[in-house]
């Protein structure tokens, strides 16, 4: 990986690792604009200030837009949700597994 790969995936990375910045993406994946106020509650215990800084931050990295009927991803977020997708068939299998080292 040449070094200015590694400055772009360490800006990409600490956006997304910035608290609830992955789960404001994550609750927007299926396309479809959230006022703020379900955003909220799509995400879970975010306070309004922590969901105004996060917004703003993915605003201004071109990952998340407001329309008029709220936010939504842009066409680079979608491609970052695209290619997160295997995610969640990975988190499954990896949750599954985690279960069965308990017992």
């Amino acid at each position: 990986m040449s070094s200015k790969e590694s400055v772009a995936i360490g800006q990409l990375l600490g956006l997304l690792e910035s608290r609830y910045a992955m789960r404001v993406l994550w609750a927007l994946r299926d396309g479809h604009a959230q006022t703020f106020r379900l955003l909220q509650d799509s995400v879970g215990t975010i306070t309004p200030n922590t969901l105004n800084t996060r917004i703003k931050e993915l605003r201004e990295a071109g990952l998340l837009t407001h329309g008029s009927e709220g936010y939504c991803v842009t066409a680079s977020g979608a491609d970052l949700l695209k290619r997160l997708g295997d995610l969640q068939a990975f988190a499954t299998k990896w949750a599954t597994s985690q279960t069965k080292k308990a017992k």
